[in-house]
């Protein structure tokens, strides 16, 4: 990455803010305007096993780009390249490789490293791919786009037996299991019907031989949300069943809930500008201005809480959806998206 952006002749480069993050500073005609713009892109990839086959799948067993996040770095590296050698601008273009984007709190760590300190955004933008057919259609959601997300991590504290004997035991995964319904009640009899949130377990872990029955049991998922007090209630109501079942079965129950991203929230003027840029790429019969919000969620939230911005969506061929080990990122969008950034750059820093 570093090599890349040198060859490309980008004015500075540096490492090393949230640990492995890249930046490149590339300056149009500086004099008269003093601003600067950043275009973000998320490097990472996800515990999963790839699938496809590809002549350039993953070579590390149990890693894949399972959301196109090589897709997002190249399609910044192509505008960083654009950029340095066009220079048709006036300001300043920020270009941020983030790592640790799925949950580990790149984005954070970059913030807390003095990135806006160090290299001040007046704006920032990013963009991600959607493998739903759509080749080329570039959407996005004004405002509230896309939901916070919390973590969670219960871990029952039952007592063992031999499974002949289970009257001895205190069974954690019978418990787990009764557990989880509950769980699955919160949303849709504490929270109003049209109020979104998603709560999903999506790991159980016990045991350790036909048997036993084991002591513990650990069960994980997350919760998506689009407003705090929604979320305040769903925290509240995970701790008092916990609590509740603690009390029934006689056991102990640890409760971890953690938030890991926040509501990412598009600024409405800048969401126009980053459209009227894509137009120019795509044409108008490509774009949707007014897209959904949608319950995945980012960590670009966390930047554009320290600065206004936006994030669109770029639709693709193909449609295996993202995190599957099936899932195969389309080439063929990397020069359009890269275009869309550099467009940007070039609209919201213009030259006269």
């Amino acid at each position: 990455m570093e090599k890349k952006l040198r060859d490309y002749g980008v004015d500075e480069v540096h490492t090393g803010l949230g640990k492995t993050g890249v930046i490149g500073v590339i300056r149009g005609e500086v004099s008269g305007n003093n601003k600067s713009i950043g275009l973000r892109a998320d490097m990472d990839a996800l515990p999963i096993q790839e699938n496809t086959k590809l002549p350039y799948a993953s070579k590390i067993t149990g890693k894949m780009h399972a959301c196109g996040h090589d897709g997002h770095t190249t399609m910044l590296l192509g505008a960083s390249k654009y950029l340095a050698e066009k220079r048709n601008f006036k300001g300043t273009a920020i270009m941020i490789f983030q790592p640790a984007e799925e949950g580990l709190g790149g984005a954070v760590k970059m913030i807390e490293d003095g990135l806006f300190e160090k290299f001040p955004c007046d704006e920032i933008y990013g963009i991600h791919n959607t493998p739903n057919g759509k080749f080329g259609k570039v959407g996005i959601c004004k405002g509230i786009a896309m939901a916070g997300a919390a973590f969670f991590d219960i871990i029952i504290k039952g007592k063992g037996s031999h499974a002949a004997m289970p009257h001895q035991s205190k069974d954690p995964i019978v418990i787990a299991s009764n557990l989880i319904s509950q769980l699955q009640n919160i949303v849709s009899r504490n929270l109003p019907p049209l109020e979104s949130v998603v709560l999903s377990v999506t790991q159980i872990h016990s045991g350790s031989a036909y048997n036993i029955i084991p002591e513990n049991c650990t069960i994980n998922g997350t919760v998506r949300y689009f407003s705090e007090e929604s979320y305040g209630i769903v925290e509240n109501r995970f701790k008092k069943i916990c609590q509740g079942f603690e009390l029934a079965n006689d056991i102990n129950i640890e409760l971890k809930i953690r938030k890991v991203f926040d509501v990412l929230v598009n600024d409405f003027e800048l969401s126009d500008s980053y459209m009227d840029a894509a137009e120019k790429i795509v044409g108008s019969r490509f774009i949707t201005r007014n897209e959904s919000p949608a319950t995945g969620s980012e960590d670009f939230a966390d930047m554009l809480k320290h600065t206004k911005g936006a994030y669109c969506r770029i639709g693709h061929s193909g449609t295996e959806p993202l995190h599957s080990p099936n899932f195969i990122f389309d080439t063929k969008i990397i020069p359009v998206g890269a275009s869309i950034l550099a467009k940007i750059i070039e609209e919201r820093l213009p030259k006269d």
